[in-house]
């Protein structure tokens, strides 16, 4: 009966009306699993993503909900140890999860378009059956120990085969690429990221399960592909949910090393510097996605090993639950918290990380590609301003929910009014009085002996002055470059500028695109054409410095 008690503590929005509670039939949506071996449990799954373990006698109670039998006939029917009483309490948790036909509910097909909080969209293309069925024969030649060597040997030999190509790695990561290569590049990673799908749902499949649906996603900013593994909760040991999740990572690992091995090999033959260069930036982000992949703080591979590992469901969210109540009891006071995940003495520390990660990670998206979207100037600075606006809707909702603890918790009203003051004091002062660097970003261009600032038409051009510093670097995919320090001589005037200037690719010289440009002297000289360009703006208050630097694009 512990999974009864689970499904009473777990409430939903609203119960389902009483005259469906009479005689109650299950949802034309929800399906009961029978345990796929000895020992797993039984597993409730309504539409194509929702899975909940429940006990056996709450399994035998859903089988005989056929809406023929009203709860006297459900005792005579199942037999110790159900109620009356019991019954009832089943019945009505069943109606509040929405596992109960309540006259209104539609069978669906499935939801082929879902948005995941904090920032995933994902649109669904296919149910993947057949194909993964296709794919079982190899999967069984590969799912042994000899596979599991060759595997290993690709994915850590990769790596090797990386750092032993030394200068070359630095230029593939500093220096521009040919457009060609960046496309390839992209592709490569396109079909990497699908493989990388299909291994977990071909592990699954290898192992009894049902992948429910596959398709592509925007992940924090990011376009991805995805495949849907929820089956994996019917598996009956938590080292083959492991496998399940972490079986992308190890297609993404397998994928990288064999591409580093081929660049390695590329530079032993004498081939294109080109061809290497594309090999080795396709092999070292591949590996970087990996290794993200295996952060637990977020849905990721490594947060379903995680939670498979430790056998329990919403690892994630009750672990936030804790985390907040924690932080609510040490700002606000109050008594009456309980924790969600008692067993784990690391959960609060674990939901704070889950809670700050995200925005962590929107940022250092944001980061990695500020330079090129400052570059697109008005349209890439309302890319920019719509995540962090998006940023601040997320921290005002965990703000939010952080109040609504402490008022459950019994926390007084004038302690969360001393706390929100004493917040909004410390949030101001710091907008006010605390000063940071304001850099403006834009590219340059050397040629015939001059050399120019060009910024696009979203940049700050009253705060170049004559006389200020600007730094110059060779821009790559990754790394940066100091080339010297120029200093600003003119005035801005409208004209054009190669596109290589605010897109590291060696092909941007035949491209012009509008531009500002303004003078520059520079005695250090350069052998690259075109580059990017930062200018140091002095300093300025925080709340000032956002709003140039966010707000203001925007309108410019």
């Amino acid at each position: 009966m512990r999974a009864l008690q689970l499904l009473e503590k777990r409430r939903s929005p609203a119960p389902a009306p009483a005259d469906h509670l009479t005689r109650p039939r299950l949802a034309p949506d929800v399906r009961v699993h029978a345990p796929l071996a000895t020992g797993a449990p039984w597993v409730v799954q309504r539409g194509s993503q929702q899975y909940l373990r429940v006990g056996a006698d709450l399994a035998r109670l859903l089988q005989v909900l056929d809406g023929e039998r009203g709860h006297a006939g459900l005792v005579a029917e199942l037999g110790p140890p159900w109620t009356e009483q019991a019954v009832g309490r089943a019945v009505a948790s069943l109606g509040e999860k929405g596992l109960l036909d309540d006259g209104n509910r539609k069978r669906h097909s499935g939801t082929w378009f879902k948005f995941v909080p904090p920032l995933t969209f994902q649109l669904t293309l296919l149910k993947p059956e057949r194909l993964l069925n296709a794919l079982a024969p190899l999967v069984d030649r590969l799912a042994n120990r000899a596979g599991a060597v060759v595997a290993a040997v690709l994915a850590l030999g990769g790596l090797l085969a990386l750092v032993a190509q030394g200068p070359a790695l630095a230029d593939a990561l500093g220096e521009p690429l040919p457009l060609a290569v960046l496309l390839g590049v992209s592709l490569g990673s396109t079909v990497t990221t699908a493989l990388h799908e299909i291994g977990h749902g071909a592990v699954l499949t290898y192992y009894g399960g049902r992948p429910s649906r596959m398709g592509v996603m925007l992940f924090y900013l990011t376009p991805a592909f995805f495949c849907d593994v929820s089956d994996g909760w019917r598996l009956p040991h938590r080292e083959q949910r492991v496998r399940v999740a972490l079986a992308g990572i190890v297609t993404q690992a397998v994928v990288a090393g064999t591409v580093a091995f081929a660049a390695l090999a590329t530079g032993l033959a004498g081939g294109a510097p080109t061809l290497r260069a594309g090999l080795t930036v396709f092999a070292v982000s591949t590996y970087v996605t990996g290794v993200l992949n295996l952060l637990p703080f977020v849905k990721l591979d490594g947060y379903l090993a995680l939670m498979s590992h430790l056998d329990t469901s919403h690892l994630r969210d009750r672990a936030m639950t804790d985390a907040r109540r924690l932080v609510a009891r040490v700002l606000f006071g109050g008594r009456r918290y309980e924790r969600e995940l008692p067993a784990l003495r690391w959960a609060p520390a674990f939901g704070l990380a889950c809670m700050v990660f995200p925005l962590y990670l929107i940022g250092l998206a944001l980061t990695l590609w500020l330079d090129i979207l400052t570059g697109l100037g008005v349209i890439g600075a309302s890319v920019v301003l719509a995540a962090l606006a998006y940023l601040g809707y997320r921290a005002c909702k965990g703000a939010s929910l952080l109040v609504r603890e402490a008022r459950k918790g019994g926390a007084r009203i004038w302690r969360l009014l001393l706390a929100g003051a004493v917040a909004a004091a410390g949030l101001g002062a710091a907008l006010a009085f605390v000063t940071v660097p304001y850099t403006i970003t834009g590219g340059f261009v050397s040629e015939d002996g001059r050399t120019r600032l060009v910024l696009s038409d979203a940049a700050d051009r009253a705060a170049v002055r004559e006389g200020a510093a600007v730094t110059l670097q060779r821009r790559g995919l990754v790394l940066r470059t100091d080339l010297g320090t120029a200093t600003v001589t003119g005035g801005a005037t409208l004209g054009a500028a190669p596109l290589s200037a605010f897109v590291p690719v060696r092909e941007g010289d035949e491209l012009p695109v509008p531009a500002y440009e303004v003078p520059l002297a520079f005695d250090g000289g350069t052998d690259d054409h075109a580059g990017l360009a930062r200018v140091d703006a002095g300093e300025r208050p925080l709340g000032e410095w956002l709003y140039l630097s966010y707000v203001a694009p925007v309108w410019r």
